[in-house]
């Protein structure tokens, strides 16, 4: 990725007369042709390149009980693991790009901070993901966001910060809006199970055992057809207005709903793809 200085890259940052002691190579000889014969001297033009230097990348995990859902054994979506999977696919890509990578949660009671720093590996998940659990406050994601602008001169700007959280407690949109004010490319990671969060099915009539996440207590709860009908109306609602608040913002999500490794690698493409065709778009329009 490019900077705002110049050196040594391939984005063109603009032209300047040649001035004793740059460098040869870096001439522009067809509008230094141009400039000459239009003034009748020699004139030589010195093309300036944005130099480039290795991305930033953080994570910010939400670690809240709800997270920790579903156990592993259940035909249903397991948040960690999907969460596991994306950090590992982040990771891998920084790492190609010789990038750093930084991690933050909020799992207990003051955020775990590790600033981009070292490169970027994928051995860092097992470290970050194997410090703590799924027990941290309702708000953790909201401290984690505040927390990380409080630590904003590790955080350059144009580094990549990929949110990774179900999003069913959304942080307040101020702590969007300033973290964009920053020029940090936010990447929310929308981790919902398919059936349960972004529907409902057809179980009216069935006694389902159901268990609070915060304290794990299990109780059985019947349901109408009408209510039903009005969960999955709800969720399916809920999913939309989330997407929806992103786009707003100007923020583009990554939606995983499976923790299967090529389903992950499947919706980061999908994103990386409307990403380019939506910058492309932007780069015609002006």
């Amino acid at each position: 990725m490019h900077s705002a200085r110049r050196g040594l890259g391939s984005d063109v940052a603009g032209s300047r007369p040649y001035r004793p002691g740059d460098d040869v190579d870096a001439i522009d000889w067809a509008a230094s042709a141009r400039l000459s014969s239009a003034r009748g001297t020699d004139e030589f033009v010195v093309r300036e390149r944005f130099a480039e230097e290795a991305p930033r990348v953080v994570l910010v995990c939400d670690r809240r009980a709800g997270m920790g859902l579903y156990p592993e054994g259940l035909p249903w979506l397991a948040k960690p693991e999907a969460m596991r999977v994306a950090a590992d696919l982040i990771l891998a890509s920084a790492s190609r790009a010789r990038g750093f990578a930084g991690y933050l949660d909020a799992a207990e009671d003051e955020p775990w901070w590790q600033p981009p720093r070292t490169q970027a590996t994928t051995d860092r998940t097992e470290e970050w993901f194997g410090r703590g659990g799924f027990a941290g406050r309702a708000d953790g994601l909201a401290s984690a966001l505040g927390h990380l602008e409080e630590h904003a001169r590790a955080v350059p700007s144009g580094s990549f910060v990929f949110v990774l959280s179900d999003f069913l407690v959304q942080p307040p949109a101020e702590l969007w809006l300033r973290a964009t004010q920053r020029r940090w490319d936010v990447v929310p990671v929308v981790i919902q199970d398919p059936t349960w969060e972004r529907s409902f099915p057809d179980v009216h009539g069935i006694a389902l055992p159901i268990v609070d996440a915060a304290n794990g207590r299990r109780e059985l709860l019947r349901l109408s057809a009408r209510e039903t009908r009005h969960r999955r109306e709800a969720h399916e609602a809920r999913a939309q207005a989330i997407e929806d608040g992103f786009l707003s913002l100007r923020l583009e999500p990554v939606t995983v709903t499976s923790a299967d490794p090529e389903h992950v690698l499947d919706a980061f493409l999908r994103w990386a793809d409307g990403r380019a065709y939506a910058r492309g778009a932007e780069w015609r329009a002006a």
